[in-house]
């Protein structure tokens, strides 16, 4: 069995870890004391084994041909109750220090919202997370909370979805947030996967605590995007038995399509119905499945066009007599007078013109 575990801190922070002790099992939720970068912190165990080494072949800590186990620092010990003891007392002051850094931050002035503050277990380090919508100094209340609590601070800005991760709640289902209890990575949600499951762009309806859209969106989108695969698309033109239909819409979860015909009004088939029909006609449902024409496919059938034809003849240009055409007699008047006038020659002797003696 493998030596990787997965230990997860308060919220939704969680790290990797190996155990060395074979002949001492470790067990999921059991309390254990981990080695961190700046001393010892305090964890539950969440996975053990093949399942925490599939969770953690993601990060890239490990060379691709080097175990996972290698890299990862070795838990310390397991956790007495003197130390879960501890870790409790903790747990209940850092909701006081909360609102201490809060007002700290209102005195100088910070634009930010303190969401949460958590103690390292032997006391050498203080988070503080939270969060803004813009960049913020906090310098000087770093500073301000290191001389008070005489110990390490660190200010980290997280996102509002990570936020409600920490934080926890119930949502509109009424079970506490996914992202809070078994959600490990907060995928990104656009607005697309509402689109595909034809639900209300409300956005009161399909977010969540965190003023977010929801996650859970993600979940059955992909079954979505198959089934409708076996549906024709809403708004194409059908020809079927009773001449061109018009898809008006489909009901994937009862396979219904709806169908309208100008000449005989709407009606309702199971897509088995539907399918049957049309193969009724001797041809495959995805070719009778006739498209709109859009401007671009007008563009490129007249260009396919012109292409088969070849280039057509220039037309015989109109020939225009200067007599019959007095814009053209005035441009040539303008090209003459812009001419230089022809070179002088100076007369040779001999000549008839200016011969000295010929009076």
């Amino acid at each position: 069995m493998s030596s990787t575990v997965e230990v997860r801190f308060k919220g939704i922070r969680k790290g990797y870890f190996r155990w060395r002790d074979q002949e001492d099992t470790l067990r999921v939720r059991d309390p254990v004391i981990v080695e961190v970068e700046r001393g010892f912190d305090f964890g539950l165990v969440t996975s053990l084994g093949d399942l925490a080494d599939k969770k953690c072949g993601g990060c890239s800590g490990c060379g691709p041909e080097e175990p996972v186990t290698k890299s990862l620092k070795a838990i310390v010990r397991r956790a007495s109750e003197a130390d879960v003891l501890q870790a409790g007392n903790l747990r209940q002051g850092e909701d006081d220090i909360r609102r201490r850094v809060a007002e700290r931050a209102r005195r100088h002035g910070l634009e930010l919202k303190i969401s949460d503050a958590e103690w390292q277990w032997d006391r050498k380090k203080l988070t503080v997370y939270f969060t803004a919508e813009q960049r913020v100094d906090f310098r000087a209340l770093v500073r301000e909370l290191a001389a008070q609590y005489h110990t390490r601070i660190e200010l980290r800005q997280i996102g509002v979805r990570d936020e409600a991760a920490r934080l926890g709640g119930v949502g509109r289902c009424g079970r506490e947030y996914c992202c809070s209890t078994w959600l490990d990575e907060l995928n990104p949600v656009s607005l697309s996967l509402a689109k595909d499951q034809r639900l209300s762009l409300n956005p009161t309806q399909i977010s969540g605590g965190c003023g977010r859209l929801l996650c859970c969106l993600r979940y059955e989108h992909d079954f979505y995007v198959k089934q409708r695969k076996r549906f024709p698309k809403e708004g194409k033109t059908i020809r079927g038995t009773r001449g061109p239909e018009k898809v008006t819409a489909v009901d994937i979860f009862r396979e219904r399509v709806f169908l309208r015909s100008e000449e005989h009004g709407p009606r309702t088939l199971l897509l088995t119905e539907f399918t049957a029909e049309l193969e009724a006609i001797g041809t495959e449902p995805a070719a009778k499945v006739v498209p709109s024409p859009r401007p671009s496919q007008e563009r490129k059938k007249s260009k396919q066009r012109r292409e088969e034809e070849g280039p057509k003849p220039a037309a015989p240009a109109q020939q225009a007599s200067p007599a019959s055409d007095p814009k053209r007699r005035r441009r040539r008047k303008r090209r003459r007078s812009r001419r230089p006038p022809p070179p002088t020659t100076p007369p040779t002797p001999g000549s008839e013109s200016n011969s000295p003696g010929e009076d």
